[in-house]
C-alpha cells in the first residue's frame, strides 16, 4: 500500500511531515514575535515598515512551503485537526426567534450608535474623552452579534451579493406555488 492511499486521517510520520509541521508553526511566530521586535527598535518608521512587510511575506511563503513539504495528506491531516478544534467555537446553524431578534439588535446598535454619535458626541458620556473604548466595544458588540445571529444569517448576508440569489419570504408561499393552491 502506497503511502498515498493510506487513511489521511493518520499519515505518515515522516520527516518531512514533521520539517512541515516546524515550518507551519515557525511562519505563525514570525510575525507574532519579530515585528514587535522590530517595531521596538530604534529605527525609523520606514525602516520598521519594509522590515515588517519582509517579514509578513516571508512567513506567508514559509507557510506555503510548509504545505509542499508535508504533502497533501499531511496538510489534510493538520487541516482537520485545526477544524476539529475549531468547530465548537463555530456559531450555531439555526437559531430560534428569540435569539434572531436579540442577535438583530446586537448587530444594528453598534452601525446606528457609528452613525450618530458624530452629531451627539457633545451628549455621549466620556465619549470625547475616550473614543477608542468605544469603537471597541462597537466592534465587540457586533462581531458577538454575528455569533448569536447563527450560520444562517451569514447565507442570507452571502445572498446580498449573489445577483442570481432569489428571496424566498416564507414556506408557506413556496409550497403554495408549487401545489397551485
Amino acid at each position: 500500500m502506497t503511502e498515498h492511499n493510506k487513511n489521511i486521517d493518520q499519515p505518515v510520520i515522516s520527516w518531512r511531515f514533521k520539517g512541515g509541521i516546524a515550518l507551519f508553526i515557525f511562519s505563525i511566530i514570525i510575525p507574532l514575535v519579530g515585528i514587535p521586535l522590530v517595531a521596538s527598535l530604534n529605527m525609523s518608521a520606514t525602516a520598521v515598515t519594509a522590515i515588517s512587510g519582509v517579514l509578513l511575506v516571508g512567513a506567508e511563503v514559509l507557510g506555503i512551503l510548509a504545505v509542499a513539504v508535508m504533502g497533501k495528506d499531511g496538510y489534510v491531516y493538520v487541516k482537520q485537526r485545526i477544524f476539529k478544534f475549531l468547530k465548537p467555537f463555530a456559531p450555531s446553524r439555526t437559531v430560534e426567534r428569540i435569539r434572531y431578534n436579540i442577535g438583530i439588535f446586537l448587530f444594528f446598535v453598534p452601525l446606528l450608535f457609528g452613525w450618530i454619535s458624530i452629531y451627539v458626541a457633545d451628549y455621549i458620556p466620556y465619549f470625547l474623552d475616550y473614543p477608542k473604548a468605544y469603537a471597541i466595544g462597537g466592534d465587540l458588540l457586533f462581531l458577538i452579534s454575528l455569533f448569536v445571529l447563527g450560520g444562517d444569517f451569514w447565507d442570507k448576508v452571502r445572498a446580498l451579493f449573489v445577483y442570481s440569489d432569489k428571496v424566498c419570504s416564507t414556506v408557506s408561499e413556496n409550497v403554495s406555488e408549487k401545489t397551485g393552491a
